[in-house]
């Protein structure tokens, strides 16, 4: 039977996860060393888990509002006030399965067919992925290695055109480790009023910066009413697969979000909802230490990689390095291949993040020390037989 005449052309043509492609190639090989994935290797704070299983065990697993739990949203409120200076009303947030579903929820609200959303390149595998989903149209524009990635108003100044509705953006970055200035994004925020257009700004990794704090573009004068804020829980609580995000913005917005999420998922999970007002109120400690390790982790990579002779920019949040592997001869892809094939390490090709990608690699240190101790040395012995 020809199943395809019967699939949507969208889904033809989407093109698969870079990262999962990769992944399920890395978990098919016996004893990989992995830096593949972007997922904490810690567990959720223990008052959390004791959460969730209280209400387990009371039954609490009964349908909220379709916006999420009034108490949840009110401590989203208080903390993004509190830590970036945005105040929302609780009519201004709802409650999402992960960002992931906040992304799509954004851009389903705000895109007609044909509609152009500016996207950095590089960037994370679903902006691309969800616009093309949503008829619209994605737009790459390059961020340079020499720039540290920071996305330019330049560069956007190239890129838009009558037909933009968006820009959407993730900083800090997976995949390069990025962030931006508040001058930086005072100058996005210009770019965002002169050309009318909206911004969705991905800001699940925010609270992991290491040497200057996250600003939210919201809190910018004039950009609250046209921002969409995505966040979650999954990397600053190490709640990945709880699937329990946030999007805040103006409230018509959220108005047209809850009607398609009314459709599609109704509410997240009730008990990981009481998780998450625990994550919120009480763990900040947690982040803390997650924080500081994974800036040890950062130093120790990075320094391993200048070793080797690969130029890398040094990371301001998030837990990734995108370094530059050209000296090697090798392409991005043939790169990761051979070190899976050779030594058994997982890294994921660059490209997958988009173009500018093709010369580099993503490498995750969200894994132990050791773990990045063992790849560190098996990449050198790699890249110094190459050279042999």
């Amino acid at each position: 039977m020809d199943y395809q005449q019967y699939l949507s052309h969208r889904a033809l043509n989407l093109p698969a996860s870079g990262i999962r492609k990769f992944w399920e190639l890395a978990m098919a090989t016996e004893n990989v060393v992995s830096l593949a994935i972007g997922e904490p290797d810690y567990t959720p704070p223990q008052a959390v888990l004791d959460e969730m299983k209280h209400a387990l065990d009371n039954q609490d697993t009964h349908y909220t509002s379709n916006h999420g739990l009034p108490e949840l949203r009110t401590a989203i409120s208080e903390w993004y006030n509190k830590h970036y200076h945005v105040n929302y009303d609780i009519s201004e947030i709802m409650l999402t399965i992960g960002a992931s579903e906040g992304i799509d929820l954004a851009l389903r609200v705000l895109l007609n067919d044909g509609d152009e959303v500016l996207i950095p390149d590089p960037s994370y595998v679903a902006y691309k992925g969800e616009v093309l989903l949503n008829n619209g149209v994605p737009v790459m524009v390059p961020t340079y290695l020499k720039d540290g990635f920071a996305l330019t108003v330049e560069e956007l100044e190239k890129y838009v055109t009558p037909n933009t509705k968006a820009l959407l953006m993730g900083f800090p970055s997976n995949p390069t480790g990025a962030i931006l200035s508040k001058e930086q994004l005072q100058a996005i925020a210009d770019f965002a009023i002169k050309h009318d257009i909206m911004v969705i700004s991905d800001e699940i990794y925010s609270v992991l910066t290491y040497d200057a704090d996250h600003h939210s573009i919201a809190a910018l004068p004039n950009m609250k009413e046209r921002t969409i804020t995505l966040n979650g829980f999954s990397k600053a609580y190490a709640m990945t697969g709880l699937r329990i995000g946030y999007l805040c913005a103006p409230k018509l917005i959220i108005d047209m979000c809850i009607k398609i999420h009314q459709y599609s998922i109704v509410a997240p999970a009730t008990p990981v909802q009481r998780a998450a007002i625990v994550a919120i109120r009480d763990c900040d400690d947690s982040i803390k230490a997650m924080r500081e390790e994974y800036h040890g982790r950062r130093d120790l990579i990075v320094t391993g990689l200048q070793e080797m002779g690969f130029t890398a920019a040094v990371p301001q949040g998030a837990f990734y390095v995108y370094p530059d592997i050209s000296s090697t001869g090798l392409s991005n892809e043939e790169f990761a291949i051979q070190l899976l094939q050779s030594k058994k390490v997982a890294v994921v090709p660059g490209s997958a993040f988009g173009d500018c990608g093709k010369n580099k690699i993503r490498i995750s240190y969200a894994s132990s020390r050791e773990t990045i101790q063992t790849a560190l040395r098996l990449m050198k012995e790699f890249v110094e037989e190459l050279k042999n």
